[in-house]
């Protein structure tokens, strides 16, 4: 059961922006005053890529957990209309992987930012972001994700996933 009124919840989730969100505007500003220059949310390119890149061939996706269904401690299923948010999120899913592969066809190499490498008990200082960033932009990296650090017996694993 919410907890606020329909009227209350439908103002507030139209309040939620798909562009310009706080994860976006802390990468943009890091990279570009490290020199980097980009186009926002591409209208010619399949899924509008937050940044494009066109001297490195690269686009970036800054994602938000819950919208994207990621799987880290920042997402988790909602109890209210269950129904609606499987679909919308595996929508939003499938949505993301055919954009992916459809960029990848044409020539361009993908990378990923999560939120919860921003936000939340698991996150990487902005620098540590941003230095992968600039490494993956600079050297070519294949397709990639950025994470939230994972914390398995004491170790920092893994804050780079290869796409597949």
């Amino acid at each position: 059961m919410d907890v606020v009124s329909p009227a209350v919840r439908s103002r507030m989730m139209s309040s939620i922006r798909g562009k310009d969100t706080n994860p976006e505007l802390l990468i943009r500003k890091a990279l570009f005053a490290h020199g980097f220059r980009y186009r926002l949310h591409d209208k010619s390119l399949p899924g509008k890529p937050d940044l494009v890149f066109p001297k490195y061939r690269a686009v970036i996706q800054i994602n938000g957990c819950f919208w994207h269904g990621h799987g880290c401690h920042m997402f988790k299923w909602p109890s209210s209309r269950q129904a609606f948010w499987k679909k919308k999120i595996t929508e939003n899913k499938l949505r993301d992987e055919s954009n992916g592969l459809a960029l990848e066809q044409l020539g361009w190499r993908v990378l990923t930012v999560w939120e919860c490498a921003l936000r939340g008990r698991h996150k990487q200082s902005l620098d540590e972001v941003v230095f992968l960033i600039k490494s993956w932009l600079i050297y070519a990296g294949a397709p990639m994700e950025v994470t939230g650090l994972s914390i398995e017996e004491g170790h920092h694993n893994s804050m780079w996933r290869t796409s597949s």
